[in-house]
């Protein structure tokens, strides 16, 4: 069951990368910091410094480490100034030094020409490029915006879909005093962390607020205390839920698993009806540590048709059960 798929580029300025890993600026051109960042990607410019441009992505930032340091500091200065202005002309996003190394004056000089902002970072080179490929991939990451509820529930990340009314902010206000942690309350951001992970979170300007008809807007941080609330979380099931419908057959055994696709991942999807008398806050604890189970191997279903000597494929198996 797919949702809905935004397929456009997505981008942020760089002055949020210099505040999120408190890079020193060397150089920053005006309006530098409102420059945009498209590219999820690093690159390390040794062949460049080389001469080798062929395949060269400028939409990149380009690391400068201890080797690229050591190669351009065995130059003749004439030579090394050609390379660095060779790379810089290629006008890229941003070149960050790593290891608090020492600038060479050629690239301040030359950097103002060219618009390149020259940043420098403690870190080493390996641990910063990965630090600055995970935070790439999460800021530009493919996302959609769902009407819905995210709740962590003992670690797994719940994301509860349905109409309007059908009661998904009044289960999660009962989840929360329970001892669960919110994350969205009626528009949830789903942002494609890699090709089998979904994280989601809540825009900025509602986050940790609930709708409760009949009461109206809470606040579930100042209601139940930090503990109560979360920034982000894994999307490890979704949960639909809909009025009940009598002429309507639900899973009663659970034996197959279906999946919803968001942004091309599949993820483990229960359809819950509602009806008064259900407690759903009980009923999406125990789904929630039932997927835990099944993705640590074990399925109770299937334990118990081999128990009995059913066969998990059968169609069956109602039948088999005299239910």
């Amino acid at each position: 069951m797919p949702l809905e798929e935004i397929n456009r580029e997505f981008s942020f300025p760089l002055q949020k990368l210099v505040d999120e890993f408190r890079l020193e600026v060397l150089y920053m051109p005006e309006n530098g910091g409102n420059a945009l960042i498209t590219n999820n990607d690093t690159n390390r410019p040794g062949l460049q410094f080389a001469g080798f441009y062929e395949y060269f992505d400028n939409k990149r930032i380009q690391v400068l480490g201890k080797m690229e340091y050591a190669y351009l500091s065995g130059l003749d200065a004439d030579v090394r100034r050609k390379r660095i202005e060779d790379l810089l002309s290629y006008r890229f996003p941003a070149l960050i030094i790593s290891r608090n190394l020492d600038v060479f004056p050629e690239m301040l000089e030359l950097a103002p020409n060219y618009g390149i902002p020259i940043l420098r970072s403690e870190e080493s080179t390996s641990v910063l490029i990965s630090k600055l490929v995970a935070f790439l991939n999460m800021q530009l990451a493919p996302r959609i915006t769902r009407h819905g509820v995210l709740i962590e529930i003992y670690g797994e990340g719940v994301l509860i879909l349905g109409e309007s009314g059908v009661g998904k902010s009044e289960t999660a206000i009962e989840l929360v005093k329970r001892g669960h942690r919110l994350i969205a309350d009626d528009a949830v951001e789903i942002k494609k962390a890699s090709n089998i992970t979904l994280v989601g979170s809540s825009p900025d300007n509602i986050r940790h607020f609930l709708e409760l008809r009949g009461i109206g807007i809470v606040n579930a941080r100042q209601l139940f205390g930090i503990g109560a609330v979360k920034m982000s979380e894994k999307i490890d099931m979704v949960v639909e839920m809909e009025l009940w419908n009598p002429e309507k057959t639900y899973d009663r055994m659970g034996v197959d698993t279906h999946y919803m696709t968001i942004l091309g991942v599949k993820v483990p999807l229960l359809n819950i009806p509602v009806k008064p008398g259900r407690n759903l806050a009980v009923i999406l604890e125990v789904a929630a540590m039932n997927n835990r189970q099944k993705k640590m191997g074990y399925n109770a279903a299937k334990d118990l048709l081999a128990q009995l000597g059913i066969d998990s494929d059968s169609q069956e198996i109602m039948s088999d059960l005299n239910i």
